[in-house]
């Protein structure tokens, strides 16, 4: 029987521990968050467009009797699943599934909520054609824009543009042991030490756990995990999921259109900002 990982946050392990903890195999994905938190859920498929991307699942259903939009990034558990799934990397038809989903949210005045759980947009050359760049821009740019509460969640790899096409959000969350960042470790440390084996110097340089997230501004909170990790009891990890979301949903939605996207623009106006005016 495989051996439980402990868990970073009690034992105060390496960066890298919580880099295998968010990419543990049994580590709970999108669908399984969905199964627990949401009832009468109902699947959107394709983009309209080109096709169907089964990287990227989104759909209506009820949180605890409230209606929402639900979109998640799935990875897939088994090999034929995780081929399907194209590893968690979405394409282009993907994201514009998506933005079709949260423009459907925005137009019916219902929540969204996001799970990001990616290593990054898929960067072959069939998505490079079909506009890779182009729907991550234009989610970006949309979603900045949506009149109804946006709340975002990186339950495992939050890679890059990849993640962030799905990242616009009033509120945004990581749950401990999470990770999110530019770059992945391996991509970073080939470019920077020009060794892929240094990808753990390079996760510690890189800043992307939820704690260090946290001091620098990035996200909101941090959702706490069972002990061990979130696979070691993903029910119990689905449960403070629920407490986050219903909260963020009762804070959010006291506030008009207006006062989401200006909430929106201006937490992600300060983002990078690390300097204050001194009065003469």
């Amino acid at each position: 029987m495989e051996s439980s990982q402990p868990n970073p946050a009690q034992t105060h392990g390496p960066v890298w521990q919580r880099v295998q903890l968010a990419r543990h195999p049994k580590r709970p994905h999108s669908l399984d968050y969905i199964g627990s938190l949401i009832t009468g859920f109902q699947e959107i498929h394709g983009d309209r467009a080109f096709g169907d991307d089964a990287a990227i699942v989104c759909g209506m259903g009820l949180f605890e009797e409230q209606p929402l939009m639900i979109i998640g990034q799935q990875k897939g558990r088994d090999t034929k699943q995780k081929l399907i799934r194209n590893f968690g990397m979405p394409k282009p038809e993907g994201y514009r599934k998506a933005m079709r989903a949260m423009n459907l949210a925005a137009k019916f005045g219902r929540p969204i909520v996001t799970l990001l759980d990616t290593p990054g947009a898929y960067p072959g050359i069939d998505a490079e054609e079909r506009g890779q760049a182009q729907a991550i821009a234009l989610n970006l740019r949309e979603m900045s824009r949506l009149g109804v509460p946006v709340i975002v969640v990186v339950i495992g790899e939050g890679g890059s543009g990849g993640a962030l096409a799905l990242g616009v959000g009033n509120r945004v969350y990581m749950f401990e042991n999470a990770i999110y960042s530019v770059i992945s470790p391996e991509s970073c440390a080939a470019i920077i030490y020009r060794d892929a084996g240094k990808a753990e110097m390079a996760a510690n340089a890189l800043k992307l756990t939820a704690p260090d997230l946290k001091r620098l501004g990035l996200i909101d909170d941090i959702i706490p995990e069972p002990p061990g990790g979130a696979h070691e009891n993903p029910a119990a990890a689905a449960e403070l999921l629920r407490t986050t979301i219903r909260l963020a949903l009762a804070e959010l939605g006291k506030m008009t259109p207006q006062q989401l996207i200006d909430d929106r623009y201006d937490k992600f106006r300060r983002m990078g900002n690390f300097f204050t005016e001194v009065g003469a």
